[in-house]
């Protein structure tokens, strides 16, 4: 990764995987659907998560190339990024499956995961994230200030539990949404 991508990134997310604080929710702008669980769901402890189900989920598949005119250089993740003409996301893992080792597992059990965000419109990024599968709380989200208002936005996202997610980002006058599937590497 080039020095000065990888310094913005480090700078802009420094304590993060250190700390692994825990951050305030990040709460979606939608409304929440119901859910409604039977008597007899609610008693039994739910089914853990496997590679298998991630073939079951809508996954958005990243692209090998960035958002036209910008170097790799510049945007962390611009060869695996998705992205609207207005705003993407990069550092998109293979096949929307984010397998995660041991080093993305804070002591809570949440999967912590840094992307890059590059904004050809202006305005300051709010990133909301909530699984689609299965009822959680919400993903919590950090966009650190001191990147500007376009080009080259930091973040990071924690995920609470595992299973597919729906992230999305928004500007004042875009949004992007991506979906992964999140499952901890088995020993």
């Amino acid at each position: 990764m080039p020095h000065k991508t990888a310094s913005r990134i480090a700078v802009g997310l420094a304590g993060r995987s250190a700390s692994r604080r825990p951050r305030p929710a990040v709460a979606s702008s939608r409304p929440a659907r119901p859910t409604s669980v039977p008597a007899t769901a609610a008693a039994s402890p739910p089914r853990p998560v496997t590679l298998a189900d991630a073939k079951r989920g809508p996954v958005t598949l990243p692209r090998s190339v960035g958002p036209p005119g910008v170097s790799p250089d510049d945007f962390f993740g611009w060869g695996s990024s998705h992205g609207n003409g207005k705003l993407w996301v990069g550092g998109l893992w293979p096949c929307g499956v984010i397998n995660a080792g041991s080093e993305f597992v804070a002591q809570d059990g949440s999967v912590g995961m840094k992307f890059g965000w590059w904004r050809a419109t202006a305005g300051t990024l709010h990133i909301t994230g909530r699984r689609v599968d299965a009822p959680a709380p919400p993903a919590r989200a950090h966009v650190p200030d001191g990147y500007g208002d376009t080009g080259f936005q930091a973040s990071g996202v924690d995920f609470p539990t595992e299973g597919c997610w729906e992230v999305t980002g928004t500007l004042p006058t875009t949004r992007l949404t991506f979906v992964t599937f999140v499952i901890k590497k088995r020993a």
